[in-house]
């Protein structure tokens, strides 16, 4: 006996299951990795903003009267 009916629907159905959550974690997973992608750039860009930032801190400031003086 290979089983009763009631149980081949029971795994049938957590198989259909288990599918759309396999197919659901694959959606998460490449919509992480976007916003991974997109936090990379976004950090290197900001990085590269506050190198020039503060390399031109480091430069001496002129000496000159404010122009209200």
């Amino acid at each position: 006996m290979l089983g009763s009916p009631d149980r081949l629907i029971a795994i049938e159905t957590k198989l259909a299951f288990l599918e759309d959550t396999l197919v659901q974690l694959g959606d998460v997973g490449l919509s992480q990795e976007k916003r991974i992608e997109r936090l990379e750039a976004e950090n290197k860009a900001l990085r590269s903003k506050y190198r020039e930032l503060r390399e031109s801190l480091e430069e001496p400031m002129p000496h000159t009267k404010p122009p209200h003086y």
